[in-house]
């Protein structure tokens, strides 16, 4: 069993990720597809983190070791995009750069699944962010996905939390990377402690590209902190942002507007305020 207890670090230690980025302005690599470029990039920006939105083969091993960070999206792969993707992994391991692979669309495909193995094996990775049928995927069980999103079956609910702990804490100890998976309920593990995150809201799984924007935003802030602190404050930010931005009930478009706002705006107590984490200790025993 898995003993719940107060947080190993306080808020004000996941606050000084933020700040770190806000006076460092590190340079994060992002190799994402066509529908999110420019929603991460302004994500980045809104942290006062420099995008480069580089993925032309020759150049991007160079761009990678330059950077601060690096972030891997599998969302709409070509062969062009997967090998800028590996060079820059190469890269990233090479010098000793921080990586996030965001295993968009594994569970639904075999050729993503297949790289992002390829990938976990070879670049290893510092986090490795997806849904609940992409983890599962990865984890080599069974995953009812439907597209790039989480099938019913698969879903985080409360009477299955322990079981998906389970699962995503051995998927930590045999890739060595920090597992965030995203939902209704965020979970995030370094195999041995987990934090369970309860902040987020409907509107946005109205947007796409929101998850992307995850993605990068980890990659911004583990550029400033230890991979497990980074990835929950990542998750703790945005979720945090919509919840703001879904204030007064707007519609999609204005509810983006806002959110989007936010990710600038968004003040250190407004965080501190609204930050639901609940840390779990202790690895649960696998049969």
């Amino acid at each position: 069993m898995i003993n719940r207890t107060k947080p190993t670090f306080e808020t004000s230690e996941l606050l000084q990720i933020r700040h770190r980025v806000q006076q460092q302005k590190p340079l994060i690599h992002c190799i994402t597809h066509p529908i999110v470029i420019k929603d991460c990039a302004n994500a980045l920006l809104s942290i006062a983190a420099r995008p480069i939105m580089a993925e032309y083969p020759p150049e991007v091993a160079q761009i990678t070791s330059l950077a601060q960070a690096l972030s891997i999206n599998l969302g709409n792969i070509n062969a062009v995009r997967m090998q800028a993707m590996m060079l820059s992994g190469k890269s990233a391991l090479e010098n000793n750069i921080p990586c996030v692979l965001d295993a968009v669309g594994v569970a639904c495909s075999e050729p993503r699944l297949a790289f992002a193995h390829d990938f976990i094996r070879e670049c290893r990775p510092c986090v490795i962010k997806g849904n609940s049928s992409e983890l599962k995927a990865l984890s080599g069980l069974e995953s009812h996905a439907k597209g790039v999103d989480a099938g019913e079956q698969d879903r985080i609910r409360e009477e299955t939390l322990e079981e998906h702990i389970a699962a995503l804490q051995q998927l930590s100890i045999v890739t060595g990377a920090v597992i965030a998976c995203t939902g209704a309920i965020d979970i995030v593990t370094n195999g041995t402690t987990v934090a369970i995150l309860k902040n987020g809201c409907e509107s946005m799984s109205l947007l796409t590209g929101t998850g992307c924007m995850l993605g990068a935003l980890t990659a911004g802030f583990i550029s400033a902190g230890e991979p497990f602190a980074a990835a929950i404050f990542a998750i703790s930010y945005l979720n945090i942002c919509g919840e703001l931005a879904q204030e007064g009930r707007p519609g999609p478009s204005s509810f983006f507007l806002r959110f989007m706002d936010l990710l600038y705006l968004v003040t250190d107590q407004q965080l501190e305020n609204a930050i639901n984490i609940i840390i779990q200790k202790g690895r649960t025993q696998h049969a």
